[in-house]
């Protein structure tokens, strides 16, 4: 499903979406390390899972300092995100490890979008591309994984 995020007008509208979707890859990623079999990878993704933690608590400072309040969890496609990784547990880590990458194709889409924003302020261009750049790390990773198995 592609994201819609970083179409909004209002800076802090794309801010509050960015952390709704960041929570919804912490619970996708929860997921995955619940599921996935092989120790590397639940240890990578327990690492990409961090990465998300990280980019929740730089995304609610900001939010905070543009006058807005964080959401405390995620939005509407959390289970979506969630669902397809419970059923790919059914198919074995190869499903589990492509169904995580349609969920960070989606990030790298947002932040590319949230990075270009007319309304982004330096400091908050500087953390949407520093967060793309850790997405960008995780698929890479998820793509180059996928292809050797």
């Amino acid at each position: 499903m592609a994201t819609t995020i970083g179409k909004e007008a209002r800076l802090t509208d794309l801010v509050e979406s960015l952390l709704h979707l960041e929570h919804d890859a912490i619970a996708a990623y929860e997921e995955a390390v619940a599921r996935i079999d092989d120790g590397g990878f639940k240890s990578s993704l327990q690492g990409f899972q961090r990465d998300h933690q990280r980019h929740v608590t730089e995304l609610s400072s900001l939010l905070r300092d543009l006058g807005g309040t964080p959401p405390s969890g995620g939005g509407f496609k959390q289970m979506l995100t969630t669902g397809k990784v419970k059923l790919a547990d059914f198919l074995g880590d190869k499903a589990i490890l492509q169904a995580m990458k349609t969920n960070e194709d989606d990030t790298n889409t947002a932040y590319e979008r949230a990075s270009a924003h007319g309304e982004a302020t330096p400091a908050a261009r500087t953390l949407f591309e520093g967060a793309l750049a850790d997405e960008r790390r995780h698929r890479a990773w998820i793509e180059e994984t996928v292809a050797r198995l």
